[in-house]
This record gives C-alpha cells, structure tokens and sequence, in this order.
C-alpha cells in the first residue's frame, strides 16, 4: 500500500452458509481475487465479521488497516487507482468526503433498506454500520445525576470550572462541534468551545478522561458511550465509581454518530463487495457486531448487546450523520475558541 498517509489534505484539517442464500451472486466467489477493505474501524471486531462472510460466502478478503481519516486520504490520491474495494471508517466524516468527490458507487437497495433511514446516505453511496452516543461520565461521589444540567451547553459554564473534561481532537468531538453549529447557530458552537477552553479541562484521549472520572479526578466527561463500557468489561460493572448519563430531549449531548461503509466506484470486485456490505448490515453481520462492541446496531432487527438502552430510548438531536462532514468548519470553530 502506497505510503502518503503523511500528506496533508482538508480531511487532515479537521471508516452458517444459511445466510449466504440472503446474498446473490455466490457462484464467483471461489476463484475471485480477494476483496481489499481499508478498514479504518477497530482491527478484532473487524476480522471477526469479515471472516464470518468469507465463512459464509466463500468470498476472500484482505483486510489494510490505519485511521479512518488517513485511508480516505490514501483513497482521494490514489483515485480510480486505489486497490481498495470497500473502505469502512470509523466515524461518516470521511466516508461523505468520499461521496463529494464521487468515489463511491451507490450501494444497492437491499442493503439500504437493512438500515434506520436517518443514519444512511440519503444519496445511497453508504451507510452506517452501528452507532454510539456522546454521553457524559460522571463519578457517583462527585455528584448526583439529578445535579447534571439538561443540555450539554450548560457544562461550559463557570459553574463547571474544573468539573469537565473533553478531548478536542476526537472525530467524535469535531462531529458534535458541527451538530451544535447545525441546531444551534455558529455563534452558540463557539460560545460553548470559548466556554469548555475556559472553564474544563483538556485530556489528550477519550480514555485518559473516563479514567480520570473512575479515579476520582475529575466529576465529568464527555465521551462516547463505549469507554465506560470498556472499562467496565476489565473492571466490573458492579466495581465502577461512574456512571453514564444520556441526556436525550434532542440535546446535543445525546448525539450519535456512526461507523460507515461504503464500496468504491472503481472496485474491481464491485458486486463481491457490494455483498459484504450488504453482509455487514444484514442480521448475521450486525449479531456479531453486536457482540463484539458497546455500539448499536443499525439494523432495526437486531438488539444491541452490553446492557445498552433500546436505541429508541436515546432520543438524539435530529441530525443526519451526512450533514456531520464539515471538518473545515469544526477546526475552524476550534482555532477560534484557541483549542486548535
């Protein structure tokens, strides 16, 4: 694989054989070169749902793993030369820019259908794959539930000081920084990045800031709903000193974003890939996403796995993950809120 992931680009500024009768077109598989997926999600989870198609399809695939903003760079130079058949990124960002720049082939109607309407392209050249939910962390001892503020506007406030950590150079962040923007107003986006700069309190990982919340550190934090749930995997559900709040009523706070996949128009195993995709997003698939992660899948038909919440409990504010791509306008907002 070509080495200029270094380069800079506006991304930079800112993826049982029962169920092989569900898919059509199998009769190739067997003496097709193999499917390349740039797999921008994480390496375990992935490698389990691929080896489950090619157990079920017959169906070869080679999996190139980096971050899901550095392979949709390598995509963009490598245009109608890249190797990769399918690329599948963490967060939508870079799979929309993907789309703007026409590299992606529309996926088929089948495997759209599989997926909740408002978390899928509305153009149909990808789709997401599962979800997660910003979310606050909080420490029991710190402070109560009930004593958490209704929108997470109000956490950038002098009320907060020393009481917040966020991570501003999460893909996470730079989405809910856009959905702010988007529902609110510019000004109310910069306002509430003006205000964390000076009231919370900056950590260099997701992680880092939900440790810090379990030790005792810090009362809160604004995460993604999975690292709580990674720490409690190691620790103990009954053992953990924090907890989880979702703040729901269409709060910014209670954004999701998603995981996206989507096949590039100039795959040379277009319809192999087309398969996977629609693989990912089927039953089978999304079962054992289920199981692997703290997300939600987004096949309707399939519960979500860890204890989370129904996803129809989460009421999100109304934002299309396609409208989250503005990378430029989040680091933009940032350099002038002096987070950047």
């Amino acid at each position: 694989m070509p080495n200029k992931l270094a380069r800079r680009s506006f991304l930079q500024h800112g993826l049982s054989l029962g169920v092989a009768a569900t898919l059509p077109g199998l009769a190739q598989a067997a003496d097709q070169g193999p499917v390349i997926v740039y797999n921008g999600q994480h390496k375990t989870t992935t490698l389990k749902l691929l080896d489950a198609f090619t157990a079920a399809t017959g169906i070869r695939v080679e999996s190139r793993k980096g971050s899901s903003i550095q392979l949709a760079n390598q995509i963009i130079e490598e245009g109608e030369r890249s190797p990769a058949d399918l690329f599948y990124s963490e967060e939508s960002p870079p799979m929309a820019a993907l789309a703007e720049r026409g590299l992606l082939a529309p996926l088929q109607d089948a495997t759209l259908a599989q997926v909740r309407k408002d978390y899928r392209d509305p153009k149909g050249f990808w789709t997401g794959v599962t979800a997660r939910c910003r979310v606050t962390a909080f420490n029991k001892s710190m402070i109560k539930e009930g004593d958490l503020p209704d929108s997470v506007l109000d956490m950038a406030t002098p009320a907060w000081k020393g009481r917040v950590a966020f991570v501003p150079t999460s893909g996470a962040f730079q989405q809910q920084i856009v959905a702010i923007s988007s529902l609110k107003g510019r000004d109310a986006a910069l306002n509430w990045l003006k205000g964390l700069k000076r009231y919370g309190e900056v950590y260099g990982s997701n992680k880092a800031a939900m440790a810090a919340v379990e030790r005792g550190d810090i009362a809160t934090a604004l995460i993604n709903n999975y690292y709580w749930y990674n720490l409690a995997q190691e620790k103990g559900m009954d053992k953990m000193q924090s907890a989880l709040h979702f703040s729901g009523n269409g709060d910014p706070g209670a954004l999701v974003t998603v995981s996206a996949a989507g096949v590039l128009k100039s795959s040379k195993q277009a319809q192999a890939a087309q398969q996977l995709v629609q693989f990912m997003t089927g039953v089978a698939g999304q079962e054992i996403l289920a199981r692997a992660a703290a997300e939600w899948p987004m096949n309707p038909q399939v519960a979500p796995g860890f204890g989370l919440k129904p996803f129809e409990d989460l009421h999100p504010p109304k934002v299309n993950p396609a409208n989250l791509k503005g990378a430029e306008e989040a680091l933009q907002l940032r350099r002038e809120a002096g987070l950047a």
